[in-house]
């Protein structure tokens, strides 16, 4: 399957010029079995993009350290921002005086470039770096015909976050089902127990779909499928249908969020669902958006509790007492399939320096280096190292909430959808049709070509 940066770059990010990637899937940079030789690297050095905040400063220390321990090379870290990612990979890959030589991207954007050749094939080092061991379903969205480019950086798995001083005022116990849950945030939200303006017994943003899949997936819909050797969207199919139905009901009975609101902190809603106070600790009747329940990636407990001081900063410490979690139910009682959170990481194939990658890819799929992520609960990408995430609250409905979590749909061009934001704005409009098979028909056209990219 040969494709081009070029062709991705018309889809996803039209007004930037680029060169296209030489040659196609499966091309491999050269290899050698030498011993490095430090000395030599001493003055080389590689580059790490890593998406967003989400590895602590303490794994990038490690990283840096051990890099330079095992090679004698430095290695250079810089952080790209979740949302021009895509674009910034589209320019930068194909150029290889400027190309990143390792990449962390988002699972669900690893398809696209993966089916055009942006990345080193790592089939020889899979069994070294875990093999069958890694996450399944992330080593899949990162294969082609076979070929492994892209494997699993770290894994994890939305659940939900409560307030249940809030929910045991409203009389609501923890919900069984799909049915029970979608009842219990609608009944918080009408009881609203201490009159809290702006209150939402869940808030989900309107164009929320990372969160609002799980919707979609619980009642047997999905966002695409391949029929034949086409991508389709499904977005009008009956099952999913029933998800959407359910989603506008919680819109208007449930949320207070924005209509155009995304998945992004809506731990500051829960944390502060009551009166703002004054200095004497008298209300003052002012309120930001507040919220009883929030659904959100196991790693926002670290954003999730009292406020309090370390090291003189501002910092949240979880209380029990105030704060719970569960893992959203399905119709049959067991979890409902949730979309999969986490990244992929790949070697691009315009690297200067492979061997170099490579040798950070070791350090990274290491025994020591997938505990710390487990650690600081992220999870890992080698399945045997589960265990580094715990045995508390959290990492057991990290685990339950994962059994049945699902990737958004392998299409070379999904990372088009994503780019150009057609989910946000389907789910924004969501809340106000009138017609929902109407609208999931006119979405359903719009983004079935952009799934197949050639």
């Amino acid at each position: 399957m040969k494709k081009t940066l070029l062709s991705l770059a018309a889809t996803v990010a039209a007004s930037v010029a680029l060169t296209a990637c030489a040659g196609g899937s499966g091309t491999p940079a050269p290899s050698s079995d030498a011993p490095l030789d430090k000395e030599a690297n001493a003055g080389k050095s590689i580059t790490l993009w890593l998406a967003g905040g989400d590895t602590p400063d303490e794994l990038r220390t490690y990283l840096k350290d051990t890099f330079k321990e095992n090679t004698g090379a430095t290695l250079k870290i810089e952080e790209q921002g979740w949302g021009d990612l895509v674009t910034k990979m589209t320019t930068a890959l194909p150029d290889a005086n400027n190309t990143p030589d390792v990449v962390e991207m988002g699972n669900t954007q690893s398809p696209t470039f993966t089916n055009i050749g942006a990345f080193l094939d790592l089939s020889d080092l899979y069994e070294e770096l875990g093999g069958a061991d890694l996450i399944p379903s992330f080593v899949e969205a990162g294969s082609v015909d076979g070929a492994k480019f892209t494997l699993p950086y770290y894994a994890g798995s939305r659940y939900m976050f409560n307030r249940k001083d809030l929910w045991e005022e409203a009389g609501v116990e923890t919900p069984k089902t799909l049915d029970e849950f979608n009842t219990a945030v609608k009944t918080i939200t009408e009881k609203n127990p201490r009159d809290i303006k702006n209150f939402s017994g869940f808030f989900l943003g309107g164009q929320d779909w990372r969160n609002g899949v799980s919707w979609i997936f619980a009642n047997g819909g999905d966002l695409a499928k391949k029929d034949g050797d086409q991508w389709v969207s499904t977005l009008a199919d009956e099952n999913t249908l029933k998800g959407l139905e359910q989603l506008q009901d919680l819109y208007k009975n449930a949320s207070k969020a924005p209509s155009d609101a995304k998945d992004v902190t809506p731990w500051l809603y829960i944390n502060d669902a009551d009166q703002i106070l004054d200095e004497a600790g008298k209300p003052t009747g002012k309120t930001s958006l507040a919220a009883a329940t929030i659904m959100a990636p196991n790693w926002a407990r670290w954003s999730i509790g009292d406020l309090t001081k370390v090291d003189g900063k501002d910092a949240r410490e979880w209380n029990d007492e105030t704060f719970g979690i569960f893992a959203l139910p399905g119709n049959d009682g067991n979890p409902a399939p949730v979309l999969a959170g986490g990244s992929n990481i790949g070697i691009s194939a315009k690297s200067q320096n492979p061997e170099l990658a490579k040798e950070l890819m070791r350090v990274i799929f290491s025994e020591e280096y997938q505990n710390m992520l487990g650690k600081n609960g992220l999870g890992p990408a080698n399945l045997k190292y589960s265990s580094s995430l715990g045995d508390d609250q959290f990492a057991t409905t990290t685990i339950e909430a994962m059994k049945n979590s699902k990737l958004t749909p392998a299409a070379p061009g999904w990372a088009a959808v994503e780019t150009n934001l057609v989910l946000e704005e389907f789910f924004g409009k969501i809340e106000s049709a009138t017609d929902l098979k109407a609208l999931a028909e006119e979405y359903d056209a719009k983004i079935t070509p952009m799934l197949n990219l050639k």
